[in-house]
């Protein structure tokens, strides 16, 4: 299926990259199609995928939160701090055109609550903290554990980055870190607190409704190498 131009409101695009995606490699896709999407030659469009595992630090992100052991870390142009992707985690970059980024940011983290609630998972925001998460209980020595995050650049009006949500991820890769510069919380998953193992693969297409959904589009799916055909 050939990509829709960008004069299409209504339209987003759905690119499934597959798994073990480098970060480096999907940076580069996401700057080329937010150049045709400002330029009006794609329609608005988001990259679903698994990453390599990674860290990857935005803008705001201090000296000391990074690992201290010297594991590499790829510094982007996102807004945000410190924070892993990699296998079993759900990562989608939507390049869309934007008017409101609060707003829109919201509405990517209501996008994760869905997902989650349709798997029967209790993800809320928390006062101070972006992203998505399931609340802890002092009581019980629980912390709050984060689901979900949210990282973002806007330039000339069209997003980049996005979101990430864990489904099925190793949650020792975040022990090196402060997710998101957020010490004293938990970080958990889709199976962790379902207690069965929901795969990434299982999570995609609710995600891909439920983010059309959020954006008011109609998605369509578009394979890779017709959106890159003259790149």
């Amino acid at each position: 299926m050939r990509p829709i131009p960008g004069d299409d409101p209504h339209a987003l695009a759905i690119v499934r990259l597959g798994v073990d995606v480098p970060y480096e490699q999907a940076w580069s896709l996401q700057r080329w199609v937010h150049g045709k999407r400002v330029a009006g030659e794609l329609s608005d469009t988001v990259l679903i995928l698994e990453h390599a595992p990674v860290y990857t630090a935005g803008k705001r992100t201090a000296s000391h939160e990074r690992p201290a052991d010297g594991t590499p870390v790829v510094d982007v142009d996102r807004g945000g701090r410190l924070t892993w992707h990699g296998p079993g985690q759900l990562v989608a970059y939507p390049i869309v055109a934007v008017t409101d980024v609060t707003a829109y940011a919201c509405r990517l983290e209501e996008t994760m609550i869905q997902v989650c609630a349709d798997f029967g998972v209790t993800a809320r925001r928390l006062p101070g903290r972006g992203g998505v998460w399931a609340a802890g209980d002092a009581s019980l020595g629980l912390p709050d554990r984060q689901l979900g995050a949210v990282g973002l650049r806007v330039a000339r009006g069209v997003t980049m980055h996005g979101f990430a949500l864990n489904c099925a991820n190793d949650p020792r890769w975040f022990n090196r870190i402060a997710p998101c510069g957020i010490p004293g919380v938990g970080v958990s998953s889709l199976s962790a607190e379902t207690g069965r193992r929901i795969v990434v693969e299982e999570v995609m297409p609710i995600v891909e409704k439920r983010l059309a959904e959020a954006l008011h589009r109609e998605p369509y799916e578009l394979h890779e190498d017709d959106l890159t055909r003259h790149r």
